[in-house]
């Protein structure tokens, strides 16, 4: 799931581009907030307990980091996994199929996985604050960067996330596991990956602030993901590919807003973050597990 946000647009960088983090302001895209400034310099040790350091990288790849991604993503898809083959084989054992459940009830649980998947990663992925962002007030991931010029209106995000990717989500989603009649398939396991992508880009992008890790993510984890998962739901139930397919007009929208961001928002050095996890930019940790 992704969160949403409310903003107010902020002057864009100057000719320089010297913007410094202490006086950031964003206004995040859902899936997709956006972090807290950095700020005075601390060694890789010192991270808060919201995983971000108070330095700028020293430019070395963070390899714990990416293996922590990939851990946590593996953990997610097999919780995911695990439960939609026991409720196969749990409805199989009664006679039944999930095509034989309610449509409406198939698509609750598809949009409570769109919109609560993180309940299943690991990593401390944790979104900013809903209610203090649509009143225009300051969260965690929230007015703490500069945004592009051309950045929506704060009330687009929930309108688009509560009520029209996440109803097309579910929808679709139900589609194909009616069709199939069954949870664990290609096409859903696909559409989970895509979600797991969103949720450990949240971690990336909220919770350890690495904005060039960020466009990264979104543009070759995000996106293609979803371009995936809609082409897979395709080959099931045509409308189902379609109408998951449609959901990369606003990922590609938000797409651009993050490499905008990321532009916008260099580091104290008045460089721009690397498109990599980078030692010293922040600390990966699993909040399960009280991992350091």
């Amino acid at each position: 799931g992704q969160s949403v946000a409310a903003f107010q647009p902020v002057p864009s960088a100057s000719a320089s581009g010297a913007i410094r983090s202490s006086a950031k302001a964003i206004n995040p895209w859902p899936a997709a907030a956006f972090a807290t400034p950095l700020s005075s310099a601390t060694s890789s040790d010192d991270a808060g307990s919201d995983g971000q350091l108070d330095a700028g990288s020293d430019g070395q790849l963070d390899v714990g980091a990416l293996g922590k991604y990939a851990l946590a993503a593996g953990i997610q898809m097999s919780l995911f996994g695990g439960i939609f083959k026991l409720a196969d084989i749990g409805l199989a054992s009664a006679g039944m199929t999930p095509s034989s459940l309610p449509f409406a009830a198939i698509a609750f649980v598809f949009y409570a996985c769109a919109l609560k998947s993180r309940a299943f990663n690991p990593l401390n992925n944790k979104r900013p604050d809903r209610s203090k962002a649509v009143e225009g007030k300051g969260s965690d991931g929230f007015r703490d960067r500069v945004m592009p010029s051309w950045t929506p209106p704060g009330f687009i995000f929930p309108i688009m996330w509560l009520l029209i990717i996440g109803p097309i989500r579910a929808y679709s989603s139900a589609m194909v596991v009616t069709a199939t009649g069954t949870f664990f398939n290609p096409a859903i396991m696909a559409f989970i990956f895509h979600l797991t992508c969103g949720d450990i880009w949240n971690t990336i992008n909220n919770t350890e602030k690495r904005y060039g890790m960020s466009v990264v993510g979104i543009l070759l984890g995000v996106v293609p993901s979803a371009a995936f998962a809609a082409s897979q739901y395709y080959a099931v139930e045509p409308l189902a590919g379609k109408l998951l397919g449609g959901t990369l007009l606003w990922l590609c929208t938000a797409s651009a807003l993050i490499t905008d961001t990321w532009r916008l928002n260099p580091n104290e050095n008045g460089k721009r973050e690397p498109l990599y996890p980078a030692k010293g930019e922040a600390k990966t940790e699993f909040a399960w597990f009280g991992s350091n």
